[in-house]
């Protein structure tokens, strides 16, 4: 008999409890007035447009491929930006790919190739880059993938 009246008891318990704090945690009318609801930020006018192929950077050391880096790029760009991004892809391609290069040869792969920092002046470049190719509509790169295989 108790094993049925104790759950009914708990609920009643924890409801009386509720509405109690309710009650007792309710704005008084003179907060109420002044309170405002959060002012939510806009999402940023921003969209991005990923890269087709991958991007494949050789590794050269003593005359010889010592590792390949493989990276998956997009752009973010302007809202509508993204059909300019495909249009111009092969020049942007051809510029990522000189950045990506001369990053290779000054030993920025070597090592602990994926440091915040490393990674960060990687960007950077690309950016630079991306906009002479792009102009104002691009505003960042994103390194969705990177990895270093060794031969």
């Amino acid at each position: 008999m108790i094993a049925k009246i104790l759950p009914i008891i708990l609920v009643l318990v924890g409801l009386g409890a509720g509405i109690g704090a309710g009650i007792a945690l309710r704005p008084t009318e003179e907060h109420s007035e002044i309170v405002e609801a959060p002012v939510e930020e806009t999402p940023s006018a921003t969209e991005f447009a990923k890269l087709n192929n991958q991007f494949v950077v050789p590794v050269v050391e003593d005359g010889r491929v010592a590792s390949l880096v493989i990276m998956s790029l997009s752009v973010e760009v302007s809202i509508g930006g993204t059909e300019t991004v495909y249009l111009q892809e092969p020049k942007l391609r051809d510029a990522l790919l000189q950045v990506l290069f001369d990053h290779a040869n000054a030993g920025g792969f070597k090592g602990v190739f994926t440091d915040g920092a490393n990674l960060t002046l990687l960007r950077h470049a690309l950016l630079e880059v991306t906009q002479k190719v792009l102009g104002e509509i691009a505003h960042g790169i994103l390194i969705s993938d990177i990895a270093r295989q060794d031969t």
